[in-house]
């Protein structure tokens, strides 16, 4: 007989506004409209606003919230979130000891708290039924190695990758967000089949955004051709080449810049902006229900990513980008997940250095011309509704669960006939 639970445990989720809680409700909603009984167990706590706690059970939007009380420790260092880590993992292992018609079938394990993900050795140990499937966002300890929070080759570093090691080996399937951390994964030899869902915009309009003219004037004036950062600006993000493409941009009244960002790098970048960049402004973060208003107010969208935190980290502004129609400029590694996709469909630029000056050309071009600026915005949106949208992501996980279950259920019947076959090749053939 199926079991039609599914369990997701994410730190934080609804009601909480940071971008991948609204992503993970977003997957548990549509799961429960598809079929499936969703129970979610984040942590009681909010993201941001510490000493904020949620009731520990609600149903929000036919998901039953059963949340996890956790200490108060900050989020915002390193041995904080490391304690907070800890706590979530050793209450998600509980879930393993319920009874056998109260558990979940399957389980959803995401990258919020950091190692998170073993809670599938801790699950497993104790129910080795219940089907683990990885949804993989950021990856560590290689996100706390860059940062220089954690020495490469360390005992902290070795320890915690000899752990996520067996942590992807006891997942069932693992589902990355792009080829570049899917290669970063191999590393582990988790040798476990494999799935790409990428996390979807908030905003998903059925055609290209208009621009609200008042929104436009009051991020970049009178300008032709308007290019806006909106988003998070933390450690994985980089300015200086898109600093470098405004500056060769100076003096050119058509073409602004503005940065609408929140996150532990701003100081730095607002810092790098001198009195000289008259192209470059900023602007406070957008609340969710004015999103869109800001988002389609500009002509084109900046990204970017360090070089080191590729494979680690997908920037979620270039999903948001595409699915209201706005190519997406991006200054990182070409070889990137983002930067394959937009080399791939020519919705965009990927900027280095050695290409500031013919950027900046093409960006002259379209701000006396906007022709082929709008046939991007329209592909743009034609790629995000045909590969990252909500429907065809959600989609997918329902497939894959529900392959998982019809897998299993093969594999039951064909142990009976004595017929030996491997979750593997049965996963694969099904997804």
């Amino acid at each position: 007989m199926s079991n039609n639970r599914v369990a997701i445990l994410y730190h934080f989720m609804a009601p909480d506004d940071v971008v991948s809680a609204v992503i993970l409700h977003g997957l548990a909603e549509d799961l429960v409209a598809q079929g499936w009984e969703v129970e979610a167990l984040p942590s009681n706590r909010a993201c941001h606003r510490r000493g904020a706690a949620y009731p520990k059970r609600e149903v929000i939007d036919g998901v039953r919230y059963k949340r996890i009380w956790r200490p108060d420790f900050p989020q915002k260092s390193f041995f904080g979130r490391l304690a907070n880590s800890i706590w979530m993992i050793l209450s998600w292992s509980l879930i393993g000891l319920r009874a056998k018609d109260k558990r979940p079938g399957t389980v959803i394990i995401g990258t919020d708290p950091m190692f998170g993900a073993f809670s599938a050795v801790l699950l497993k140990w104790v129910a080795k039924d219940i089907r683990i499937l990885h949804w993989c966002f950021d990856v560590h300890p290689e996100a706390a190695i860059v940062q220089g929070k954690v020495a490469r080759g360390g005992v902290l570093a070795t320890l915690t990758e000899r752990l996520m090691r067996n942590a992807y080996k006891s997942c069932d399937l693992m589902v990355d967000i792009g080829p570049c951390m899917r290669r970063l994964l191999q590393t582990y030899g988790h040798d476990k089949p494999e799935l790409e869902l990428t996390p979807w915009a908030l905003s998903e309009p059925d055609a290209p955004l208009s621009v609200d003219a008042r929104v436009r004037q009051e991020l970049f004036g009178d300008a032709k051709l308007g290019l806006l950062y909106s988003g998070s600006f933390g450690e994985a993000h980089s300015h200086e080449d898109l600093l470098a493409l405004a500056r060769s941009l100076r003096g050119d009244e058509d073409i602004h810049f503005c940065f609408a960002v929140r996150g532990n790098a701003v100081d730095d970048l607002q810092a790098a902006v001198t009195p000289d960049d008259t192209n470059i402004s900023f602007a406070g973060f957008a609340r969710l229900e004015d999103l869109e208003k800001r988002l389609g107010a500009a002509d084109i969208h900046l990204a970017c990513l360090n070089a080191n935190w590729s494979g680690i980290a997908v920037p979620s502004k270039f999903f948001g980008s595409l699915s209201v129609g706005r190519p997406v400029l991006f200054a990182g590694p070409k070889d990137s997940a983002i930067g394959n996709w937009i080399t791939s469909s020519k919705t965009g630029w990927v900027l280095g250095a050695g290409n500031v000056d013919a950027v900046a050309s093409d960006l002259r071009a379209m701000a006396k011309d906007k022709t082929a600026l709008l046939k991007m915005q329209a592909e743009a949106h034609a790629l995000y509704q045909k590969q990252f949208s909500r429907r065809t992501i959600t989609k997918g996980w329902h497939d894959a669960i529900a392959s998982m279950q019809g897998a299993e259920a093969r594999a039951r019947a064909g142990r009976q006939a004595g017929i030996e076959t491997s979750g593997s090749e049965l996963v694969y053939d099904a997804l």
